[in-house]
């Protein structure tokens, strides 16, 4: 027994321990393990041939990197008549400023806002990528963006602005071929160079000059800050728009750089507190319409092929802001009454522009009423009637009657229906009186009283029909302003303009004349009697008739201009220095409530000029009225050529405010 049993137990006990020493999870382990060698070789292989694929696929038409340079927009910079900025347009470059020639602070600002691991990353950091998409997990929206300033500059200089994973993979691959072409400085300073701040300005120098007008060397730390925090979002972060966001946005990146040691946390708070105040504001909105009518000109004069320009302006920043400041203050009455929209010109009686009001917001609508709008002048259109009298022999003593008027089935009425009977074309014009207008303008012929406004500057279509007396062709307001402007000029021709100069701009400074307004004019265009006795009629409208609210303590004459239905409202007047014109109505012709030429737009337009003239020596307008009087025998108006459009059985009505 004990033989047998001790046969059988080695081989039970040698099977047992191979099943210890081997469990069942470890058996086979050579044909396993290479099993799984096998599959990380063939994953590996795949990734390199994808990721060499790749590289090989998406950097075929990869741009070269020759030049890290950009195409922009030529740059216009507008002047004021005292030489400084009005306005920027175009894209504003400064100069280019090497990174190792800043304050060490400016930089700083610029990578606490952007990017912190710059110099220690090779291009792509996968440590920041992986960090944003956290941050960006957890707030649930996107907070924080992955990029490095080298794939900003990949991005900005050689490729779209298209989101795909195609450019994304680009913009990767072409980051790292810059960052081994060329230095981290030289990275830093192209971007530096060539990054968008806002209002206009690209690079850093730009942003200087343009918010602080300083070149980017002489940058405080506070100052380096708030530009730097502009990279987030130029237009909600400029300190020319809000001071306050800008502020708020420059204590983070100054935070930011204490974070990362570029400043301990005790001069962060310093620089916070002792944040600069001298920012440059924005352009005031009311400003644009004007600069917006000089930029469409520019071109004009010295053609498309010029590169930066520099032009100097007629607008005067002092009666501009007074401008808009008298004009705000009335059209909050106006509103009242039904008027959303208005106008203005201020000019000299040469022609130059010193300010204009194109609507009630730029904001709201950059339509300019002052230049583009074409509106009735009603019966601001009158004088040219009354100049081709003048020139047709007539005094403003001449004599016509006032009373009821058929010209086939035109019959023009006064306002408020009430004749006056015979009186002198001096009162007729004073009252505004539509009858002796239209009779006036039969007698000595439509033709001359079209040739007059087209010789003044109209240059409006203007419709050869009866009505032509009481200013039914569309014009717009400059035009009449500049019309009103030769009899202030004494009856020299005026060309209404607003640039001075244009040169070019070579680098930081200003270089040859490419344009210069020549001392020039149309020559005379009317009389000097003529003109005398116009002044004196349109001074009587201001001192006795309809535009007494026009009245500025010194000689001024003016004509008050008011269309059908209280549509449209005009006062356009002048002294021997100045001449303005003021329009207010709504863009649809809606009525308003009884507002004439008379009222709301001889208020303005005396507030304006009253304020205009302050230390201005008082000037008489010449005048001269003919001694005799000559009687005008009343005589059927010749028979219109023009039909005008039937209404029925009825004769239209036309009633013209004053």
């Amino acid at each position: 027994m004990a033989r047998k049993a001790s046969g059988k137990s080695p081989r039970r006990t040698k099977r047992a321990s191979k099943d210890v020493r081997r469990p069942r999870s470890e058996r086979r382990p050579a044909r396993r393990t290479k099993a799984r060698f096998a599959w990380v070789a063939s994953i590996l292989v795949v990734l390199t041939l994808g990721i060499g694929g790749g590289w090989l696929w998406f950097s075929q038409d990869l741009p070269s990197l020759d030049g890290l340079n950009t195409e922009r927009r030529p740059a216009i910079r507008l002047l004021a008549s005292d030489g400084t900025l009005l306005e920027t347009y175009g894209d504003v470059f400064g100069r280019k400023v090497h990174v190792r020639y800043l304050p060490k602070h400016v930089p700083q600002a610029v990578l606490a806002a952007e990017d912190r691991r710059f110099y220690s990353h090779f291009g792509v950091d996968a440590v920041g990528l992986v960090r944003a998409i956290v941050a960006n997990i957890r707030a649930g929206h996107v907070v924080q963006g992955g990029s490095t300033i080298t794939q900003q500059v990949a991005k900005n200089l050689f490729l779209t602005p298209e989101r795909s994973m195609s450019r994304k993979i680009r913009e990767a691959i072409l980051a790292l071929k810059l960052e081994a072409r060329f230095s981290k400085d030289d990275i830093l300073t192209v971007y530096m160079n060539r990054m968008y701040l806002g209002s206009g300005t690209w690079g850093i120098d730009a942003a200087a000059k343009r918010y602080f007008n300083k070149p980017a060397e002489a940058l405080s730390v506070y100052e380096a800050a708030m530009i730097a925090g502009l990279l987030k979002a130029p237009s909600r972060y400029n300190p020319a728009n809000s001071k306050d966001l800008a502020h708020a946005r420059a204590v983070l990146v100054l935070n930011s750089m204490a974070d990362v040691d570029f400043l301990t946390p005790a001069q962060a708070q310093d620089a916070a507190i002792k944040r600069t105040s001298a920012v440059r504001g924005k352009t005031r909105p009311a400003q644009r319409y004007f600069t917006d009518w000089i930029v469409e000109r520019v071109r004009g004069y010295v053609g498309s092929g010029q590169g930066d320009l520099i032009v100097k302006t007629t607008l005067d920043p002092k009666l501009q802001r007074m401008a808009e400041a008298k004009t705000e203050k009335i059209m909050a009455e106006a509103a009242e009454r039904g008027v959303t929209q208005v106008g203005l010109v201020l000019m000299t009686p040469e022609g130059a522009v010193r300010a204009m009001i194109g609507g009630k917001d730029y904001g709201d609508s950059k339509f300019n009423r002052a230049t583009q709008a074409l509106r009735q002048p009603g019966s601001s259109f009158k004088p040219f009637v009354y100049l081709a009298a003048l020139e047709a022999g007539l005094s403003p003593n001449t004599t016509f009657t006032d009373a009821p008027l058929a010209i086939g089935r035109y019959t023009p009425k006064n306002y408020g229906g009430k004749y006056y009977g015979n009186v002198t074309l001096r009162t007729a014009l004073a009252k505004s009186l539509n009858s002796v207008a239209v009779r006036v303008s039969e007698q000595v012929g439509r033709d001359k009283v079209i040739g007059a406004a087209r010789r003044m500057g109209v240059t409006a279509h203007l419709t050869d029909t009866p009505s032509i007396a009481l200013g039914a062709s569309d014009v717009p307001l400059i035009e009449m302003t500049t019309a009103y402007a030769v009899l202030a000029n004494k009856g020299t021709g005026v060309w209404s303009y607003g640039i001075e100069e244009i040169r070019e701009k070579d680098g930081t400074a200003e270089g040859r004349i490419l344009y210069q307004r020549p001392n020039d004019d149309p020559g005379r265009v009317v009389q000097e009697n003529d003109v005398n006795g116009m002044n004196a009629m349109l001074m009587s409208v201001v001192e006795s008739g309809t535009g007494r609210r026009a009245r500025i303590g010194r000689p001024a004459a003016g004509k008050t201009g008011t269309s059908q239905e209280f549509r449209d409202a005009w006062f356009v007047g002048y002294t021997p220095n100045l001449v303005a014109g003021v329009w207010m109505g709504n863009d649809d012709g809606e009525p308003m409530k009884k507002v004439t030429g008379g009222n709301l737009p001889a208020m303005l337009w005396g507030a304006v000029m009253k304020e205009a003239h302050k230390g201005v020596e008082v000037a008489d307008l010449p005048t001269y009225i003919a001694p005799a009087v000559v009687a005008q025998t009343p005589r059927q108006p010749r028979k219109s050529t023009s039909r005008p459009p039937s209404t029925g059985n009825r004769p239209p009505v036309i009633k013209m405010g004053p």
